[in-house]
């Protein structure tokens, strides 16, 4: 689903209104959506508090509430201002025709639904005065709040909390989501979202020049790849796992049975000789191979087979990785095609990060850069704060020519052409030591069977959070992996069903 920023979804109302729909049909139509919600969660007697602000949003409350009046509903209207003469907004509170109530009077009933239609999506600025103090009183009571576009106080592009914000049990959004909507901390505000449609034709989108999308099968089951017509295990698809020195294989290894259970047909972990017997002690379905210096381990990746490699999960920071992922980077003479940069890999470059970019775009390599926010920071620190998380992505990849997954509970994808994906199945349960490792091992897997890469760590990031939510509490990163097949077969067979 394509994600709209707020001057998006304004040029998407405009498009639409020079194609013959008024701004008042627009506004109706919004407010019929909020009243389908309302008629879902209120009582038949169940007051109905509506906060009005001075612009769309507020239009829309006001329409709201003479929809709702007419079913005989007990309605309550307060306003933090009267809207511009001759605004659409107007013709709705004129619509409205009963008393309006200063913002300043309104009291939540503890039992009542409030209905938070003061600002929306457009807001830049903390709210003040009247409407801090409904904001406020609204949050601090225990009636059901049902925001209309997105909760007031939440940036609808950043979902940034300007100040305080509106704490909505649901919110009516139209046409398409934002990207505030999926964004923390705006996401745990949203409360339930409803996407409605409001007489916007999706021919506008051909028009609208939107690169963000929301993550999910739905972008990439498509491409997803099956190994019904493959017959030998490196047509299947073979990843390279690099691995540190002894006591530090666990995340490699992690890497290595992510990567596996994501179907590459082949997997080889090239380790120092002793780490090499640690990993030949605990695994049988992935190869092990010695490598005695870093010489040897470049020279192994380049006369491979394998079409995807992860290098940083254990390795060790410091020169020595440096100097390999440059290699590998430069490396023009074998199938290698995806390196997969994480952990120590990102962490070794913190001083000297522009090395790494240049090496990246210079080569013919296809990377994915994989930081949580620390790391990010360390190798882009002028975007770590003040920006929009995906604006901080977008731009991160542009700069690395790297595909950049910058982790946390709102994982944002973006590419180097300016797409992005947020993905929106991220779970608490993932905050444990070694998923990052699970999930480099994802991509890569992926990715060895020519999966495009963009989706691949698309696919990756949401098979990841849900391989955590399906094994639940309790969870540890050695567990992800083996909850992978069951979700991939039921993806599949839902593609097969054409559901």
């Amino acid at each position: 689903m394509h994600l709209l920023t707020t001057q998006q979804m304004a040029q998407a109302d405009q498009l639409t209104m020079d194609s013959g729909l008024s701004g008042c049909d627009l506004m109706q139509n919004a407010a019929e959506a909020v009243a389908s919600i309302i008629r879902q969660l209120a009582g038949a007697d169940q007051l109905i508090q509506i906060l009005c602000g001075p612009g769309n949003n507020g239009g829309d409350g006001y329409a709201l509430g003479a929809i709702l009046v007419r079913e005989w509903r007990n309605v309550e209207i307060f306003a933090v201002a009267a809207p511009k003469d001759d605004s659409d907004a107007a013709w709705a509170r004129s619509k409205w025709g009963k008393d309006v109530r200063p913002l300043s009077e309104f009291r939540p009933d503890g039992s009542a639904i409030i209905v938070d239609a003061l600002f929306g999506a457009g807001l830049s600025r903390p709210l003040e005065g009247d409407a801090l103090e409904a904001v406020e009183r609204a949050n601090g009571s225990a009636a059901t709040i049902v925001a209309v576009d997105i909760p007031s106080g939440i940036g609808g592009n950043d979902g940034k909390i300007y100040g305080t914000a509106i704490e909505a049990s649901d919110t009516v959004t139209f046409f398409r989501g934002k990207p505030g909507h999926w964004l923390y901390p705006g996401r745990g505000n949203t409360g339930r979202l409803h996407v409605k449609q409001i007489g916007i034709e999706e021919r506008v989108l051909r028009t609208i020049d939107s690169n963000c999308r929301l993550n999910g099968p739905f972008l990439w089951i498509g491409s997803l790849p099956s190994s019904e017509n493959s017959t030998h295990k490196y047509e299947r698809g073979a990843a390279l796992i690099f691995s540190g020195a002894a006591l530090s294989t666990g995340a490699s290894r992690l890497s290595a049975l992510a990567a596996a259970r994501a179907g590459a047909g082949a997997v080889t972990l090239v380790a120092p000789p002793d780490a090499a017997r640690v990993h030949a002690a605990h695994l049988t379905a992935i190869m092990v191979n010695e490598a005695e210096t870093r010489e040897d381990a470049l020279e192994r990746a380049c006369n491979g087979k394998e079409r995807a490699a992860v290098i940083g999960p254990g390795y060790g920071v410091g020169e020595p990785l440096k100097k390999l992922v440059l290699g590998l980077l430069k490396a023009s003479n074998s199938a290698l095609k995806t390196i997969v940069l994480d952990a120590d890999a990102l962490t070794s470059f913190r001083e000297d990060p522009e090395t790494l970019f240049d090496a990246i775009r210079a080569g013919k390599k296809n990377v994915v850069l994989t930081p949580h926010e620390g790391e990010f920071s360390r190798l882009f620190p002028n975007l770590a704060e003040g920006h929009a998380k995906t604006e901080k992505a977008a731009e991160a990849a542009r700069r690395s020519g790297a595909i950049v997954l910058l982790k946390g509970s709102d994982t944002v994808i973006a590419e180097p052409d300016g797409c992005i994906a947020i993905n929106p199945n991220g779970t608490p349960l993932l905050a444990t030591a070694g998923s990052g490792d699970v999930l480099a091992g994802i991509i890569a897997g992926l990715a060895a069977q020519n999966m495009p890469l963009f989706l691949a760590a698309c696919a990756a990031a949401w098979l990841h959070a849900e391989a955590a939510r399906s094994f639940g509490r309790g969870l540890v990163a050695d567990d992800l992996p083996d909850q992978l097949p069951a979700i991939l077969e039921s993806l599949f067979d839902t593609e097969e069903r054409g559901q």
